[in-house]
């Protein structure tokens, strides 16, 4: 009964081993599924339930041992009980130890979806920074677009005052100009080829006419009007210019010129490129004031292909690259981007307005050209100018341009406030045989001529004049004898206009000052075409 105790202990204890051995592979494989990093706690967990194991495995072999050697009894039943409630306890701490391996695992999965949670909300948080990110950047670029509208109106503001101011000045210039041009010319009519005075009065008419010129050229540019463009070459521009700044600068300045006379035509405006090379001859001479050094200019034909070109309005194809370079003090990268902002300059005040180079910037872009800068602080600038080839094929006029000097018996009535231009007139209209009438005052013009209308063939009248003007004066002649030809000069108007002057009767508008042979050949026209409708 007794051997019976103690082989029912064994046997239930080893049941209990077993079940004990099971569950705790079962924790084990579980322990290492729901835990993956190195816990200290857990592992010392696995090693006192594998020690456990172990020693009442060994208590087991130990039983054994003692029943099959048939040793004391009392030692049998003491390890047979002490071997059985062993495997109970490990059993029990088994079962325990899986409860709280699930328990961890659920916590675990509460700890994946707060995981998970903060995840998302951490994805959520980036959008939404990402979001006022891009609502600060939003802000930045609109309060640069303000700031740059300001600008843009601010020099909107500028170029209006400085339309205003230029138009007032070209009137009063441009009538200035009239009698130096006017006498220059008429000097070069009469002077022989072979007088020693005859290049400096080609000089003086010249410059005369190029002051003209430019003047228009600054009303257009003040205006944002297009100029006439014509097919022409750069040669005899670039070396007259040159000509002209070699005896205004100083002899420590050396100039070096290269121009090619293969390069092609262009189509341009001739006083806008006159006003390229000067403005970009000057700043280069500017730039080497006080230490001398030397300008290189060269003229050359290049072709560009689409990845060469510098302005989306610019086409792949021949180009007239017009070269101007100084060892001058050169300028660095920040500088070089702002060169060509109206009124941004480096001089010193009073020795520069900033619109020079935004002028060139200006006439080059509207010509479908481009300008490259390179440039470095103690290299000295080198400005690449590319002008397009003109391709079209230039047809040769079977006529001549006509450029003599027309004369009549006719009867002028002239009409302008200025002595000098009065003077001028008498000068030019004498010895081409007209018979001349003129006031400085417009009132006593419109008394002499309703005295006797018929006595007058053609009427000359400035626009500008006191108590009335001559648009309005014109008006009052054409009541008094419908279809008199009527020529109305003005040195500026921006009220007045070619058509507003043909809409009101009036033959032909002209700009001051206009030269002799311009004068006279128009005059000779309308005269010539009011015959013929007179029939």
């Amino acid at each position: 009964m007794y051997k019976l105790f103690i082989c029912l202990l064994v046997f239930f204890g080893i049941v209990f081993m077993v079940l004990g051995i099971l569950k705790f592979q079962s924790n084990f494989r579980l322990m290492r599924k729901f835990y993956t990093n190195d816990d200290p706690g857990i592992a010392s967990s696995l090693t006192f339930h594998q020690a456990l194991l172990f020693m009442f495995l060994l208590g087991y072999i130990l039983v054994l041992f003692l029943y099959i050697f048939d040793i004391s009894l009392g030692s049998q039943l003491i390890t047979g009980l002490i071997f059985f409630f062993g495997a109970v306890f490990v059993f029990i701490e088994n079962n325990l130890h899986k409860k709280i391996v699930f328990a961890l695992k659920i916590n675990q999965d509460k700890n994946l979806k707060i995981s998970d949670a903060l995840k998302a909300d951490g994805e959520q948080l980036l959008s939404l920074n990402k979001m006022l990110k891009n609502k600060v950047d939003d802000l930045n670029k609109s309060e640069s677009k303000r700031h740059e509208l300001e600008t843009q109106l601010q020099q909107a503001q500028k170029m209006k005052a400085l339309g205003t101011l230029s138009g007032g000045i070209a009137h009063d210039f441009n009538n200035t100009l009239t009698p130096i041009m006017g006498h220059s010319e008429l000097l070069l009519m009469e002077i022989p080829k072979d007088s020693p005075y005859r290049a400096d009065l080609e000089k003086i008419y010249t410059s005369a006419s190029r002051a003209r010129d430019l003047v228009k050229q600054i009303l257009t540019f003040s205006r944002q009007e297009s100029s006439e463009l014509k097919r022409m070459k750069m040669q005899p521009i670039v070396k007259e210019v040159l000509k002209l700044i070699r005896s205004t600068i100083p002899t420590t300045i050396e100039i070096k010129q290269d121009i090619n006379a293969d390069c092609r035509a262009i189509k341009a405006d001739l006083t806008q490129i006159h006003q390229v090379v000067m403005n970009l001859t000057t700043n280069a001479y500017h730039a080497m004031e006080d230490t001398g050094g030397e300008l290189h200019v060269s003229l050359s034909e290049i072709g560009l292909s689409k990845e060469d070109l510098l302005t989306p309005d610019m086409k792949p194809g021949f180009y007239v690259c017009l070269t101007i370079a100084d060892t001058g003090m050169g300028m660095d990268e920040e500088l070089t981007k702002k060169i060509f902002d109206p009124f941004f300059t480096t001089k010193d005040q009073g020795r520069g307005t900033g619109m020079g180079l935004s002028i060139v910037y200006g006439i080059v872009n509207s010509l479908g050209g481009g300008i490259r800068v390179s440039s470095e602080p103690g290299q000295g600038s080198e400005f690449n100018v590319y002008f397009p080839v003109d391709m079209t094929v230039k047809k040769e006029d079977s006529l001549h341009k006509d450029d003599s000097v027309s004369g009549g018996n006719e009867h002028v009535f002239l009409v302008d406030d200025e002595e000098a231009i009065l003077t001028l007139a008498k000068l030019i209209l004498d010895p081409l045989g007209y018979q001349l009438t003129s006031h400085s005052s417009s009132i006593e013009a419109l008394e002499d001529f309703r005295a006797n209308p018929d006595r007058f063939d053609i009427v000359i009248t400035d626009l500008t004049m006191p108590k009335m003007s001559g648009d309005k004066l014109a008006a009052e002649l054409i009541k008094i004898r419908p279809g008199i030809p009527i020529i109305l000069c003005t040195g500026f108007s921006e009220t007045m206009s070619e058509k507003k002057a043909l809409s009101i009767g009036i033959k032909s508008f002209l700009i001051k000052p206009v030269s002799v042979k311009e004068l006279s050949q128009k005059i000779r026209v309308l005269l010539d075409e009011n015959m013929k409708a007179a029939g």
